[in-house]
């Protein structure tokens, strides 16, 4: 657990990446091969199911340190992390205790069953034998991931050097749904049973937002251009006569999508396609808002089924016939995939080709992004020709050129602190539309501001307060923001009857007062 918590502080302590690679290369060499598992695990945010509460947690923390419960509350919300907060009050005894990353952990499992008393006392006692940051590391553990700036790119870069593996090989390896309580690293990495391969999707490909120094230095003509569909990218699997479906954020959502089982019988076994789910009924792509009311849904209906049918838009091919693909040229890939969908899916099939369009030049190109919305995209995908499909996000051959967002004027209405270096500054706004004289909320945002102007509104709202709700403070309706979104929707969830996608901070508009903002029938206006 020392050799843990040390490893923890120093990566969060440099920005340098190879002094990271280094860190967790050491310790991956250093450590057991369960304390390894288990490191990997907590940094690829699949950490141990919580065993109590926060609110747990915080009355303890407040007993432990002879605070009044408000006084926590207050210090909780000024630090802006329970775990830092927690190490902060708690002060180490006399007793000091070694134990590995692993009996701490599984400690940690076993107090499920027990008595709110007995976990007490365990978390007591671990709080008062470890030092600071070993306490702020077991909280964590508790509480939450760990926000350390480690991608999971520079971890398969440290794995890759501890154990002499290929990244782009460890990478897959990690991909899908794993558990360190039944695997171990030999299974998992080192010498992994094919069979537990079968359902193990690809690491997703990403792209960049567009240089559009591009279009200046390129042959349009050198680019495969397509649609960027606005719904979910996935990957479907097609192997040993099953069918799996993973999100990119390495769900399985096979089970939320059961009208694309059917693809199991269509396509030939060892097939893998990327592409993006999308809302698709009477021939038309829906609203990503549709697609939402089937995630994460644990039984779909034959009415989810008949109201919200499901189609994935294949954007590329990764594997045929159990053989990766990936190396080879997109332009033959999309070949191939072509090929494949013409021979095996019939005209019903809940499959459909992403086509990419050819165009003479540039100004073509920036036409037809314009014309995106009108086609339930959000955009242009711009890729190389001649691109394999790699690993994460790679700058130079896969680019992405979102339309211009849409843009409503509203009033600020409650802000909120924010978090890490910003704690003590209030940077997570509400803002609202007006709807028959009153403002009415309609989205939440706190990206986009520079932190010249985050201080000029966070002294705003310190001094306009009309009322307080924990960490959350109302403010007099003054000043009018300019919000960008990707999206809207009609939504029966959203007091304002109304949601919008993405939404973030253009500017703040000092030349209108809060009569000239927007109201949500200006909103609805946008619905496309």
């Amino acid at each position: 657990m020392r050799k843990f918590s040390i490893l923890i502080k120093t990566l969060d302590s440099t920005n340098k990446t190879n002094l990271k690679v280094e860190a967790l290369s050491n310790y991956f060499l250093q450590s057991s091969k369960k304390d390894m598992l288990w490191a990997i695990a907590l940094m690829s945010h699949r950490r141990p199911k919580r065993p109590m509460t926060n609110k747990l947690l915080r009355q303890w923390a407040s007993e432990e340190s002879n605070l009044p419960q408000w006084l926590f509350e207050e210090s909780y919300h000024i630090v802006g992390d329970l775990a830092e907060t927690i190490s902060l009050l708690i002060t180490q005894d006399n007793s000091s205790h070694k134990i590995s990353l692993t009996d701490c952990i599984e400690e940690i499992i076993s107090l499920k069953d027990k008595s709110d008393e007995e976990k007490k006392k365990y978390i007591l006692k671990r709080w008062k034998c470890f030092d600071n940051y070993e306490r702020f590391v077991f909280n964590k553990i508790l509480t939450g991931g760990f926000r350390i700036g480690i991608s999971q790119k520079l971890m398969t870069r440290a794995l890759s050097k501890a154990l002499n593996i290929e990244e782009h090989i460890i990478s897959h390896r990690l991909m899908g749904e794993w558990d360190p309580q039944s695997t171990t690293l030999e299974k998992l990495i080192i010498n992994p049973d094919p069979k537990d391969q079968l359902s193990k999707p690809y690491p997703f490909y990403l792209a960049y937002p567009v240089d559009l120094d591009l279009f200046s230095k390129s042959d349009v003509g050198e680019w495969h251009i397509e649609h960027k569909w606005d719904g979910m990218r996935a990957q479907l699997i097609v192997r040993g006569g099953n069918f799996y479906l993973w999100s990119r954020g390495e769900d399985l959502i096979t089970k939320s999508f059961p009208e694309l089982k059917i693809l199991s019988e269509q396509l030939p076994n060892g097939t893998v396609i990327d592409g993006e789910l999308l809302p698709f009924k009477d021939g038309l792509i829906g609203d990503f808002n549709t697609l939402q009311k089937r995630i994460g849904k644990k039984n779909i209906s034959k009415k989810d089924l008949h109201e919200n049918p499901i189609i994935i838009m294949a954007y590329d091919i990764l594997e045929i016939g159990g053989k990766d693909i990936r190396e080879i040229a997109l332009f033959e890939r999309q070949k191939k995939l072509e090929a494949i969908l013409q021979k095996y899916s019939t005209i019903n099939s809940p499959i459909r080709l992403s086509k990419y369009m050819k165009f003479e030049n540039w100004d073509q190109v920036k036409k037809e992004r314009k014309s995106a919305g009108k086609k339930k995209s959000e955009g242009l995908m711009i890729k190389r020709k001649n691109s394999k499909y790699e690993v994460g996000r790679k700058k130079g051959n896969w680019w992405k050129w979102k339309s211009d967002p849409k843009t409503i004027d509203a009033v600020m209405t409650y802000a909120m602190r924010g978090h890490g270096r910003r704690t003590n500054l209030y940077t997570d706004y509400t803002f609202g539309l007006w709807n028959d004289g009153e403002l009415v909320t309609f989205a939440k945002a706190y990206s986009g501001l520079t932190d010249k102007e985050i201080k000029e509104v966070d002294r705003f709202v310190k001094q306009n307060t009309i009322n307080r709700f924990g960490p959350v403070r109302q403010v007099k309706p003054e000043l009018v923001f300019e919000i960008g979104f990707e999206g809207v929707s009609l939504s029966s969830r959203h007091k304002s009857g109304v949601s919008v996608r993405f939404p973030r901070i253009l500017r703040q508009r000092h030349d209108k007062k809060i009569t000239d903002a927007n109201s949500v029938e200006d909103l609805k206006k946008l619905l496309v």
